[in-house]
């Protein structure tokens, strides 16, 4: 990278931090004025900074449009399913990717087990919202007024003897979820299917989608499923940084 591109870009930070003058930008920069005036005229001219009444410059909002229409044509789901593809060639199980939208939570991936018995989810299709692990993760994000409105909204069916019995037992694991970063679902939708679920998150840290990895006891006990959690969190922090655009740490 060039050092006049290089230290353009630097003031960018300095000016998320809030307005600064010339010698401001200047002294962090370590230019003479003349050089960061140069910089701060081109940016300003692009409409990446603004420069206020009182002479101090600030972030501009081209920035913040460009900054929110690059987040609209995120598909989470492109910058998954290799992810999704590589974790099921490893493991073997049923892998899925979901998301909240209008009160309820939607496959929008799967990729199959290569075992002889199947789920049957679908793309497209509602999630058991109060058993399953990927619902928990997408609801434990949000904030306690929204999760205890939702929460006390819901019906809470009996699919088998685990499932969630009522709004407080609900609350109570969506906090646990919240505080420990990953969720389960052992037989609560359905007494021989086990999964294991972590969150996808984007660049403000907020859950944007989740991912999980589902299999039916004949295949795999729970204890041996939650075993494979390191890696389906591992697989859901390789997404959460692509799709954040986050360097590998």
């Amino acid at each position: 990278m060039s050092q006049t591109v290089d230290r353009a870009l630097s003031i960018l930070p300095l000016l998320a931090e809030g307005p600064a003058d010339l010698g401001q930008v200047a002294e962090r920069l370590d230019v003479h004025k003349s050089t960061a005036l140069r910089l701060l005229r081109t940016l300003h001219e692009h409409g990446l900074v603004y420069r206020q009444s009182d002479q101090r410059y600030r972030l501009g909002a081209r920035l913040f449009a460009l900054a929110q229409e690059a987040v609209e044509n995120l598909d989470v789901r492109e910058i998954a399913h290799p992810h999704l593809v590589e974790l099921n060639s490893k493991i073997g199980h049923t892998v899925h990717l979901a998301v909240y939208e209008e009160n309820e939570v939607l496959y929008i991936d799967k990729v199959e087990s290569r075992y002889p018995v199947r789920m049957y989810s679908r793309i497209g299709k509602p999630v058991a919202i109060t058993v399953a692990a990927v619902a928990k993760l997408l609801l434990a994000d949000l904030s306690e007024p929204e999760r205890r409105a939702i929460a006390e909204k819901l019906d809470y069916p009996q699919y088998t003897s685990r499932s969630t019995p009522n709004a407080a037992a609900f609350l109570k694991e969506l906090t646990v979820v919240r505080e420990q970063g990953w969720a389960t679902d052992l037989g609560g939708h359905e007494e021989s299917i086990n999964c294991v679920g972590a969150p996808i998150r984007g660049a403000d840290g907020r859950v944007v989608a989740a991912m999980s990895v589902s299999a039916p006891s004949v295949v795999v006990t729970a204890d041996e499923l939650l075993t494979l959690l390191p890696v389906v969190r591992r697989t859901a922090e390789a997404i959460s940084r692509e799709y954040s655009g986050n360097a590998p740490t």
